[in-house]
Parts: C-alpha cells; sequence; structure tokens
C-alpha cells in the first residue's frame, strides 16, 4: 500500500476532539483522503454533504467521523435516544461500518446498534432498547422495530444514507423516505448522503429531504481508481472456463474476486475451480447470513482464495489485499462494473481488473467504456492461456437443493430486486 491517495490535509487540521483523533491514530489514519478532505470541512460545522467517491476511498470515515463530532457537539440536556441513524442498503455493508465506528470511536463514550435482518432477530431488539446513540442498520429491520415503539425518531441529530444508489436499486427508497419523514425537520438534523454515483434520483432525494447540500463531485475521469490496470479479452462462450484457468495458473492470486451474473453460473464456476485444485466458495442471493459471513471470514483469512459473487458481493465489502477482480461476465448495469472492480485497489493499493468480452454479455461493453470515459484495452487470447480443464463430477441433485435453501413459495430468482411494502405516504 502506498500513500499517493492521500491529502496534504491531516485530521489533527480539523475541528476534531481529542478522543475522535485519539482513534483515529490508533487505527494508523493520519492524513485525509480527497472526499474526507473535500467533506470534513463542511459537514464537521454543521453543513449537509451529499458526496460522490469511487469505492475504497475513505466514505464511512468521513460521515462517522463528522456524526461523532456533531453529537458530541450537543450540549443540550440527555434526551432519549437514539441521536443518529446510519442506513445502509445491505447487511454486510452495515457490518463493516458497525466495526469501522467501533475501532474509530473506541474512545466516545458512544453506543452503537447494530440492526439487519436475517438473524439474532431477539438480541438486536434488546439492544435497541438499551438507550443507545447510534443505530446502524438496514431500513428493513429498522422500520420492524420501530413500529414496535423500540425506539423513537423524534430525536435524531443526524442522517447518514450509504450507497443511496444502491438504495434505489434494490427498490428501499420508500422505506428511507418513511424513516426521513418521522424524524426531526431536516434544518434541526445534520445530513449525510454517500454513494459511487450521483445519477439524477440520488440528487432529487438528497434536495427532497437534506437541508440544501452541497454536492461533491468526483470527475468523470476519475470514476475508476488509476491504481486499477483494466484489460479485457473477447473469448467465444466455450473459451471462457479455460481461459479463466489460465488466467489463474498465471497470476496465482492469493485472493480474488470472480463476479457472474447468475448464481447458476457461480455454482457451476465453483464446481470446475474445485475440481482444478482451487479453493473456491460461491456468494450469491439466497445464501443464508450466517453462512455468507462465515464464507466471508474464511476469504479474509484465506482459508479460500477465490470468492464468486454475484453482484451481492460488489457494494459494501471492506476486504484487504484483492488483487485481483475477474468480470467472467460483463455486468448488465454499467455502474456495477465500477463498483465490483472497486473491490481490488482499495485505499492506495494497485489492483488488476480484467474482463471477459463474451458473446452473451458483449454488448455491455461499450456503455461501460462511455460511463468510465476511457477505453479497456483488449489483450489476444494465446493457446499457453486456455488451460486443460478437469471436469467436475455432477452435482447431485440433493446436494443442490440443500445448497439453495429453498422453501415453500420463497423468490426462485435472487436477483430480483427487493420491493418495499411501505406506502410512499406516512400519513
Amino acid at each position: 500500500m502506498n500513500n499517493t491517495h492521500l491529502t496534504e490535509t491531516r485530521f489533527s487540521n480539523l475541528e476534531l476532539s481529542d478522543p475522535i483523533l485519539q482513534g483515529l491514530n490508533d487505527a494508523g489514519f493520519d492524513h485525509c483522503t480527497p472526499i474526507q478532505y473535500k467533506a470534513l470541512p463542511l459537514s464537521l460545522p454543521g453543513k449537509d454533504v451529499a458526496g460522490q467517491a469511487q469505492t475504497g476511498t475513505g466514505k464511512t470515515a468521513s460521515f462517522l467521523l463528522a456524526t461523532f463530532q456533531h453529537l458530541i457537539n450537543d450540549e443540550s440536556e440527555q434526551i432519549k435516544n437514539p441521536r443518529a441513524i446510519i442506513l445502509a442498503p445491505t447487511r454486510e455493508l452495515a457490518i463493516q461500518i458497525h466495526k469501522d465506528a467501533l475501532l474509530l470511536g473506541r474512545h466516545l463514550t458512544l453506543k452503537f446498534a447494530l440492526i439487519y435482518g436475517g438473524t439474532d432477530y431477539q438480541k438486536q431488539l434488546d439492544t435497541i432498547k438499551s438507550n443507545i446513540d447510534i443505530i446502524i442498520g438496514t431500513p428493513g429491520r429498522i422500520i420492524d422495530f420501530y413500529r414496535q415503539n423500540a425506539f423513537t425518531l423524534d430525536n435524531v441529530q443526524a442522517t447518514v444514507m450509504d450507497e443511496a444508489d444502491r438504495m434505489f436499486d434494490l427498490g428501499f427508497i420508500k422505506d428511507i423516505r418513511y424513516l426521513l419523514r418521522r424524524m426531526p425537520a431536516p434544518e434541526k438534523r445534520l445530513n449525510m448522503l454517500f454513494s459511487a454515483t450521483l445519477s439524477y434520483k440520488v440528487v432529487e432525494l438528497a434536495y427532497e429531504h437534506m437541508n440544501n447540500p452541497v454536492l461533491i463531485h468526483i470527475e468523470t475521469e476519475e470514476v475508476t481508481s488509476k491504481a486499477i490496470k483494466q484489460s479485457a479479452f473477447c473469448p467465444a462462450n466455450e473459451q471462457k472456463i479455460p481461459l479463466l484457468v489460465g488466467l489463474l495458473n498465471q497470476f496465482k492470486p492469493q485472493r480474488s474476486i470472480i463476479f457472474v451474473n447468475t448464481k447458476r453460473c457461480a455454482e457451476q464456476l465453483d464446481d470446475t475451480l474445485n475440481a482444478n485444485g482451487y479453493k473456491t466458495a460461491a456468494l450469491s442471493g439466497d445464501v443464508p447470513q450466517e453462512k455468507r459471513q462465515r464464507l466471508l471470514s474464511d476469504f479474509q483469512e484465506n482459508k479460500i482464495t477465490l470468492l464468486i459473487a454475484t453482484d451481492v458481493a460488489a457494494r459494501g465489502l471492506h476486504i484487504a489485499d484483492v488483487s485481483h477482480v475477474i468480470n467472467y461476465d460483463l455486468p448488465q448495469d454499467v455502474e456495477d462494473y465500477v463498483h465490483r472492480i472497486g473491490r481490488t485497489a482499495r485505499f492506495g493499493a494497485s489492483g488488476e481488473a480484467i474482463s471477459f468480452i463474451c458473446e452473451d454479455y458483449a454488448y455491455s461493453m461499450p456503455d461501460i467504456e462511455a460511463f468510465i470515459g476511457q477505453k479497456i484495452p483488449v489483450r489476444a487470447i494465446t493457446t499457453e492461456l486456455l488451460a486443460e480443464i478437469i471436469k467436475p463430477e455432477k452435482r447431485p441433485e440433493r446436494n443442490r437443493n440443500n445448497y439453495q435453501g429453498k422453501r415453500p413459495g420463497q423468490n426462485k430468482n435472487p436477483q430480483l430486486k427487493v420491493r418495499s411494502s411501505i406506502p410512499e405516504n406516512p400519513q
């Protein structure tokens, strides 16, 4: 890792309290990243900010530090908590934000609650009732507890919407508005919105529920990190697996993520790569939360070296030392390309992103190149790169059913967007 992604501004030069600076020092953070350099001088005095920056550039610390300082600055009498709400679109992102909050806020007296669906219902409910200061979580579970009168939103002094564009993608926008409309007026709280892209709909949300926010943009040519070496191959469909194995044999990555578009493809690659000597795991939309966390932990601890994932893993995962990202399938949404390759070259490290322009998804490449503002160089497929493949044994049907974890009535397509049942009009 290097420091070329940092600015010359030190955190000690900002209006941050000593306990916050101590937490930053313990975490090894001294200088601001560009998004922190632009956002914190605005948000620390109480100005609303809507910030756009590529993944892995320190957005989480930007809103955590501002939230901490805002709550510390409040000198009013003790009020009923919570005083801050941090909303994330996925469980993985909420878990990571909570982890960062514990690290950076270790010298503060603030209490945090991590709230998300899929597990630990009673434990989370008990926590949220214990007069915590900051709720970090996904919208659905937070609304569930709110409707049970487990907490009030009347005293919220700071609100954060992280990965706001993903909120729209997953159909959470009605849930977000449901919560925001039950908080104090925007001018009575600090509001921060962060996203890898600031689309028209995200900006509209910012102006509707924030107090005249300052928009912080990243220029088009900086949408993807310069530390990521991007390249592509144009394989026929039958060449994709031999090419993938050939590249893995060449690079021998310690930790790599392979992105696919469907769960079925993830399963097939998982079987094939395991048969060819690689330690892999497949992560898709219907993997239970506990198993998902176990897979990610094994990946971080190098018990598995390759993570095969659908776009459920494209956002919010802060995994160090991912050297290569391979788009086995090109994403059909151009913004997902940015989020996928952003899993490498995080916090100043370098990385490589390789994309397969195959027969099924080649139509996506022109739109991707237009979005990122650059041409992705295409490399030749040599015979040396096409590996001999050991075919896996056919997966027994009963194991496949167990893997999918289907239940009667469960959505059969994990890639379908989640839709909210919250009415648009809270009244």
